[in-house]
């Protein structure tokens, strides 16, 4: 009789859960109990050692490995493979081997002989089975590193996810995976993670959290937790009523920290009550607070993912800010307390209004009534309130309050404007920079640049040629086209939802309407709580500005939208692809939108998808004149989404899909190519994602597994696979080029200029990312 074999207690077979599911989240993947084969062979594998039957081969020795080509694949009927790995002795050859410029990925720019062996799970690893290429080699490193996080020491590892169809793993690990890793809580639970700010560049890493004037049980809420946990150091500090004074703001800057955003009120556990930070998301890398644009976009990702609840949280935040802030910020933090950013409230409310559960319409009108009064408090204290309004044209700028010089750069950003200053005193820069800031020194050509600079922060498209030194004079048209947005959106609300009767229960002024030098020169306004909002009023003042954007920003011959320069009072004639941003509101006639698509769509549209602005507007760029991140050839996801959806609005579906179609191919052959990885912008001309341009490219620096991709970036790939047909997705997933996908005549652009054809480019990537490292290399030669 056969002797008994022994296993482990609690042990599971191999074939016990052969139809397991593979293409999972890694917690249900790598949670799970470990595998085990049947084999009386067990002691005898090769569990602690990475010792395949047939080493790797590389160069000379490439005809020792018989090649693999169709005959050898697996039978429909051949169970699906599986490889029985020692997890951190596989991470240590496939490093050693693969990992050729020691960055701890593995990519197309990698030198490796990309092809490891890797022993079957049936066999208990006699048997190797080779796994190729950059993408399967990558995936690989990607699972070996999710199961060291799970802590396990061996592995059963399905080929299927070596293999996973890439858009189908890079949308799974959005939804699964990255929305987890950027979430954030402003608690005692969270403080930590929250409170760390790369931006931070005085020397204290302790952490500060301000809190709002008004909100006593929360500033003790936090003074609790910084006796209950003295390790943390934290500083608790109570803001003025009016927080957002230019001077207080200044006087924060050597002693930055986070701001308070809402709560809830739930059980302690013990019988009582205690304060719970609401969560949000967060863009990523150096952007460790919730931002004001980059959550809209964020939301739309969210959406598409089913996390309605995580997306509602954000605009609670957002009522909370408009509330004890006075603005939806920049970012929460202490120097972004006199900026906001593009204003987006209104359509990410009602969208989320539209997805609440339907059980409890009260409540969700409740919640729809909070988001639309503070919308309508920003509204008339910010967007059409002096200095943002223009009262001569009726249009808004970006035109915040602010004193010295931003804090939230690097030490060295602005030490070429600041030079000729400190020349001129005869003393350092940073000595100059102090004084300055503390008003010892006047220059009021400094006080001009900052207001523009801050401006162009405050536009979110920091940074452009196209608002060099004139931002706070622009209305630009895609603020106009979201006030528009927001006029039709409140409008909407109040008729359809509250019965065509809004009351106001925040008291603040009312701006007047119609706008004029002589009403914003009388410093009496209306209260509102002196009557109730109805609808008609809103779209009075949307059909206002929409004549105001026709007047002064639509320019016939060119067939674009352009900024109006409200000092100089004329047109600016840079080449914005915000120009499509009325299309998204609604805002532009179908005659202008039919302009916008046949004649002036293709100066934008390049391999990637659509690009910040022309070449020709940018001009030439020089070691004195270096790029700007918001101008060509950068591609952001913002732009893609909004002109997406714009073009879909007024019926032009197959351009918005092959837009999407162009820039969901640039993502996706980036994960392929590159380990996973998901950045925050791209060059998509050269389609790369190896950019230098000013602030480097967020989103790239990770060890062997990408943990978070980067806020946008993530909603972008999710709502643009809502725009592709099955055919399409299927087309991506094979990184087929746009190129090869569309044919090389576009409708549109064939007839375009001849320089449209220098838009599209070879697309192979190891060329480009070679391309791009040789560029920077010259350059860093000449400098």
């Amino acid at each position: 009789m056969a002797p008994a074999v022994s296993h482990p207690p609690n042990v599971v077979f191999l074939d016990d859960h052969a139809q397991r599911q593979v293409n999972v989240d890694a917690a249900t993947y790598y949670g799970a109990s470990e595998s085990y084969s049947r084999s009386r062979t067990y002691s005898h594998s090769y569990l602690h050692g990475y010792t395949p039957r047939r080493p790797p081969t590389f160069e000379d020795d490439l005809h020792l490995r018989s090649r693999r080509m169709s005959h050898d694949e697996k039978s429909v009927t051949a169970p699906p493979r599986r490889f029985l790995i020692d997890v951190e002795e596989t991470i240590r050859v496939v490093l050693e081997q693969e990992d050729t410029d020691g960055d701890f990925q593995i990519s197309v720019t990698d030198a490796g002989p990309k092809t490891m062996a890797l022993g079957t799970a049936t066999s208990n690893g006699f048997k190797a089975f080779d796994i190729r290429g950059t993408y399967m080699l990558s995936n690989l490193l990607q699972e070996l590193a999710l199961a060291r996080d799970h802590n396990r020491k061996r592995i059963i590892l399905d080929e299927a996810r070596l293999t996973e169809n890439p858009v189908d793993r890079l949308s799974r690990m959005i939804k699964h995976s990255f929305w987890h890793s950027l979430t954030r809580r402003i608690d005692g639970d969270g403080l930590e993670i929250i409170t760390a700010d790369p931006k931070n560049r005085t020397g204290r890493i302790n952490p500060r959290i301000y809190v709002p004037h008004g909100e006593p049980a929360m500033a003790e809420y936090y003074r609790k937790v910084a006796r209950e946990k003295p390790h943390i150091n934290l500083d608790v500090q109570v803001l003025p009523p009016k927080p957002d004074d230019p001077s207080f703001v200044k006087s924060l800057n050597n002693k930055p920290g986070l701001l308070a955003l809402a709560m809830n009120e739930v059980d302690d556990g013990r019988g009582g009550k205690t304060l719970k930070g609401i969560p949000f998301i967060v863009p990523g890398a150096r952007f460790n607070e919730l931002y004001n644009w980059d959550s809209y976009f964020i939301s739309l990702g969210l959406l598409v993912d089913g996390q309605v609840n995580m997306a509602k949280g954000m605009v609670d935040h957002f009522i909370f800010e408009i509330k004890h802030y006075g603005k939806i910020l920049n970012g929460s933090r202490s120097y972004y307390l006199c900026r906001t950013q593009p204003p987006f409230l209104t359509d990410m409310a009602l969208q989320i209004y539209n997805q609440l559960d339907q059980s409890d319409i009260k409540a969700n009108q409740a919640w729809l009534k909070r988001a639309i009064q503070a919308a309508i408090k920003e509204y008339h204290t910010v967007w059409v309130a002096e200095p943002r309004m223009d009262p001569k044209t009726g249009l808004s700028r970006y035109r915040p309050d602010g004193l010295g010089i931003p804090p939230e750069t690097e030490a060295t950003h602005f030490t070429h404007i600041l030079e000729p200053y400190a020349a001129k005193h005869g003393i350092s820069v940073l000595e100059f920079s102090e004084k300055y800031n503390d008003g010892i020194i006047e220059e009021p050509g400094l006080d001009e640049y900052f207001l523009h600079d801050r401006a162009v922060r405050e536009s979110g498209h920091d940074t452009t040629y196209r608002f060099e030194k004139r931002c706070a004079n622009l209305a630009t048209i895609d603020l106009q086209s979201l006030l528009y947005k927001y006029e039709i959106d409140i409008g909407t609300a109040i008729r359809e939802v509250f019965d065509d009767e809004l009351e106001l229960e925040e008291d603040f002024p009312l701006a007047p309407f119609p706008p004029g030098p002589e009403v914003y020169a009388n410093p009496q306004r209306e209260s509102s709580k002196s009557r109730v909002q109805n609808s008609d009023e809103w779209f009075e003042r949307a059909e206002f500005r929409r004549q105001q954007i026709d007047k002064y920003m639509w320019n016939e011959s060119k067939a674009l939208y352009f900024d109006y320069d409200s000092v100089k009072e004329r047109q600016i004639l840079y080449e914005s692809v915000t120009s499509f941003w009325p299309l998204w509101a609604g805002c532009a006639s179908e005659e202008q939108c039919w302009q916008l698509v046949t004649q002036s769509l293709k100066k934008f549209e390049v391999i990637g998808g659509v690009v910040s602005g022309t070449e020709e507007s940018r001009g030439q760029i020089s070691l004195d004149r270096p790029n700007r991140q918001w101008d060509y050839p950068y591609a952001w996801p913002p732009h893609q989404i909004m002109i997406w959806v714009g073009l879909e609005r007024y019926g032009y579906l197959e351009e918005a899909q092959r837009l999407a179609y162009r820039f969901l191919y640039m993502m996706t052959t980036a994960f392929v190519d590159f380990n996973g990885v998901v950045p925050e912008k791209f060059d998509a001309v050269k389609l790369s994602h190896l950019v230098d341009a000013e602030y480097g490219n967020q989103g790239i620096d990770f060890k062997m597994v990408p943990r978070e991709g980067f806020g946008w970036m993530n909603a972008a790939y999710q709502v643009g696979l809502t725009f592709l047909t099955t055919h399409m997705r299927r087309a991506v997933a094979a990184c087929t080029s746009p190129e090869v996908f569309f044919g090389a005549n576009v409708s549109g652009l064939a007839a375009g200029p001849s320089h449209i054809a220098d838009n599209f480019l070879p697309t192979d990537a190891l060329n480009l990312a070679l391309g791009n490292l040789d560029m920077n290399t010259a350059i860093a030669t000449s400098v």
